[in-house]
């Protein structure tokens, strides 16, 4: 998704018009999920995809009409029976897809953008709100808005401020939702349909060793949407070369390794260092924080003798029973593999809100 809105800022920056498009509806397989997007510019560029196939050949035949006239189109097709095999699709399935032009014209859709970024780059979440009827769209501005969690909003609905301020007051709703969908509210005397889709940057995971396990763990979370820092207090194992899939990298002494780092309650911390004094040592600054998940890998001996020492330093049961210790989802895993499988399991399901 970055590289479709850098791109679209480019595009605003260079004045030229360019076509959003993105999957607002879909019943049963399609190639893509609701809220796949690409971007294609004037000069035939295309980035991101919704799904390749004839299915987006026909999205992009149907550009130059909204590039020219810059006016959305929506498109529907029907993936079933002799039209799976026209179409060179095998899934089957119902799709409906919103072509929005992105002009330069519009003054705010380089701010809109660039605070979507702005949540994948440095954290936080929101939603976009889109008015998908075609008709909607008069004049230069695109009826879209982006809202953060933490009450910044861009771009606007004309004439909708009721709608606007419905959402807003549901943001936390919404953005906890993580699907995207399509609301309609009523308007004069039909509706508008609007597609909300949740933006939530990739949570960020703090990795505290850098042995074995953890370099299992780093391409499997990262994989699965994790951005990752790997944090060692020995250089040979601090080492980026190890980690090509982490976000950072960095080499740092455990006795006071939480100072400086970004934790808050979206983070997830995982303690795998090399030894139970170094584990407890960042165990103790772990529970100071107030991180949505910790982690500690070790068998429950080594766990409760650390439990044992934490709570005669004055740490109480509550604070015990935010660690998830031995780490990872029981599934018999005994190589640093198999370990990984399990933690990298454990954290998905706690991003999901599942209870094991």
């Amino acid at each position: 998704m970055k590289e479709i809105y850098e791109a679209a800022i480019e595009e605003c920056r260079k004045g030229n018009v360019s076509m959003l498009a993105t999957i607002i509806k879909q019943a049963g397989p399609s190639p893509r999920g609701i809220g796949a997007k690409c971007l294609l510019t004037r000069d035939g560029r295309l980035f991101g995809t919704i799904g390749g196939g004839r299915l987006e050949a026909e999205v992009l035949a149907e550009a130059p009409g909204v590039l020219a006239s810059n006016v959305p189109a929506l498109m529907s097709f029907h993936l079933k029976g002799t039209d799976v095999e026209d179409t060179d699709m095998l899934c089957g399935g119902d799709v409906e897809v919103f072509l929005a032009p992105i002009s330069p014209e519009d003054s705010g859709l380089p701010a809109l953008f660039g605070s979507i970024l702005k949540v994948h780059r440095r954290g936080g979440s929101g939603f976009m709100a889109t008015v998908v009827d075609p008709e909607a769209w008069q004049g230069k501005k695109a009826p879209m808005f982006f809202a953060t969690t933490d009450g910044t909003q861009s771009g606007e609905i004309p004439g909708a401020p009721d709608i606007e301020k419905e959402l807003k007051d549901r943001t936390e709703e919404l953005v906890n939702q993580r699907l995207p969908k399509i609301h309609h509210f009523p308007k004069g005397e039909g509706s508008l349909n609007v597609f909300v889709e949740p933006v939530v940057a990739n949570p960020i995971l703090f990795i505290f060793g850098g042995g074995h396990v953890s370099q299992q763990i780093v391409p499997l979370a990262a994989r699965v949407g994790f951005s990752v820092t790997v944090i060692d207090d020995r250089g040979d194992f601090a080492d980026p070369h190890l980690f090509p899939e982490a976000r950072e990298v960095l080499e740092r002494r455990f006795e006071d390794v939480m100072d400086g780092l970004p934790v808050d309650g979206s983070s997830y911390l995982v303690i795998v260092t090399r030894g139970h004094s170094y584990d407890k040592e960042v165990l103790a600054q772990a529970l100071k924080t107030n991180a949505r998940y910790i982690g500690m890998i070790g068998s429950r001996r080594k766990r409760d003798i650390i439990y044992a020492k934490l709570l005669e330093e004055g740490f109480t049961g509550e604070d015990i029973a935010r660690v998830h210790s031995p780490i990872g989802l029981t599934i018999g895993a005994e190589t640093p593999e198999e370990i990984a499988v399990s933690i990298v399991g454990e954290l998905i399901q706690e991003r999901a809100g599942k209870k094991g």
